[in-house]
């Protein structure tokens, strides 16, 4: 091992079982995203898989370089850095949903290209990480004051109104996984029930309010709203619709298939005719060629992963610091488990991936983001400069004063 791969090792800091998940997990990930990238080959036309395989090499290569930088700033930094991130956030969405863009008809205005290297970019996930650690901050800084309601609207439920309303349109899973999360970090963080109750009450029916406007303007979101409702009567009804069903029946027929011990790396027959085989619905060729124990496998994995953010969570020095563990930790976990029980139908189809394991940039980077502000809590870096480092940390003055 070379003296520049020693350097990295040594600084690694941190709770060492998640560096351990983390590195297992993205290590397992190659071979089904290997697997179902035969498909994806098929339908480009060419049949070269290994192009598929180098695009996540080098999206988790990205991945835990940031993950890497990240958990080399001082937690508290992330006040400031959410505090400053927020409105740029919120351009990005308005940006993202101007485009317009459409898929099958459907409005599907998730990415924007990021300039020059051409990559897509989904804003959503970005704008659930810098939420979540944005609210933990005013929650930490309310945490010892009698606050009214009122008092919260601007500071706290505008910002996260308005990033919910600009994803709402064209990402209805990812709304409700970060209002979910957002409501879950609230209750948590100490915010009377009370008024908890009344804004969830309210968006319920600003959410009504919307379907109301989309199916009387169907032109404004192109049917988005009707994809929402189909999915969820697929979902629910005993009436088997194909066209609706079809992705989640596949998917059962590779569970089915999967037995104990699976047919073997590589040796998937749905991932030719399941849609979203090495992203979306992963999890069922994971079970096929892996079968039971692999599956039992992956979820262990993100139930210590669960444990290992607990219990940092609970020896966090700070108020901000649990939080924010808690904030950016749980919809990792929250998303795994969506993603698995979308695959065995035990709930309506989302397009939620799974972290870390699916293939996919914006995904695997966020993950990584988010991990790497649990392991800067981990590694308990608090900074506690002095008046002359302060002078050169602009960002840990402005975490202090706002």
């Amino acid at each position: 091992m070379s003296t520049h791969l020693k350097d990295i090792f040594a600084g690694l800091q941190g709770d060492k079982f998640i560096w351990a998940i983390v590195a297992l997990l993205a290590l397992f990930s190659f071979m089904p995203v290997y697997s179902a990238a035969s498909n994806l080959a098929y339908i480009k036309g060419d049949g070269n898989t290994i192009r598929f395989l180098i695009k996540h090499g080098m999206h988790l290569v990205l991945g835990f370089g940031m993950l890497y930088g990240v958990h080399k700033i001082p937690y508290n930094y992330f006040k400031g850095l959410s505090f400053i991130a927020l409105p740029i956030v919120v351009v990005l969405l308005v940006v993202t949903l101007a485009q317009g863009t459409t898929m099958g008809g459907a409005n599907a205005s998730r990415w924007i290209q990021i300039p020059i290297i051409g990559i897509g970019f989904q804003t959503s996930t970005f704008a659930g990480v810098v939420l979540m650690v944005y609210v933990a901050r005013y929650l930490a800084k309310i945490q010892t004051k009698e606050v009214t309601f009122k008092e919260t609207l601007v500071p706290l439920w505008l910002p996260v109104a308005a990033v919910l309303a600009l994803i709402l349109p064209a990402n209805f899973s990812t709304t409700a996984i970060i209002a979910t999360m957002v409501m879950t970090l609230v209750f948590l963080g100490g915010y009377p029930l009370k008024y908890l109750g009344v804004v969830i009450l309210t968006g319920i029916v600003a959410l009504a309010f919307f379907v109301l406007v989309a199916k009387a303007f169907p032109g404004v979101f192109p049917n988005r709203v009707d994809t929402w409702i189909s999915r969820i009567d697929s979902f629910t009804s005993d009436e088997v619709d194909a066209d609706a069903s079809y992705q989640i029946e596949q998917a059962k027929i590779a569970i089915a298939s999967g037995g104990l011990l699976g047919k073997g790396p590589g040796k998937s027959l749905q991932k030719n005719f399941l849609p979203q085989s090495s992203s979306d619905f992963i999890y069922a060729i994971i079970v096929e060629e892996w079968g039971l124990v692999g599956a039992g496998g992956i979820m262990i994995a993100y139930m210590l992963l669960l444990f290992r953010i607990t219990v940092i969570a609970h020896k966090a020095e700070t108020i901000f610091a649990k939080l924010v563990v808690i904030g950016v930790g749980l919809p990792i976990i929250f998303q795994a488990l969506i993603n698995m029980a979308v695959a065995v139908e035990l709930f309506p189809v989302t397009g939620q991936t799974l972290p870390l394991v699916s293939s996919g940039g914006t995904s695997i980077w966020m993950t990584c983001l988010a991990i790497g502000i649990v392991l800067s809590v981990s590694a308990k870096r608090k900074a506690e400069p002095t008046k002359e480092e302060s002078e050169l940390n602009p960002l840990d003055v402005l975490s202090e004063t706002i």
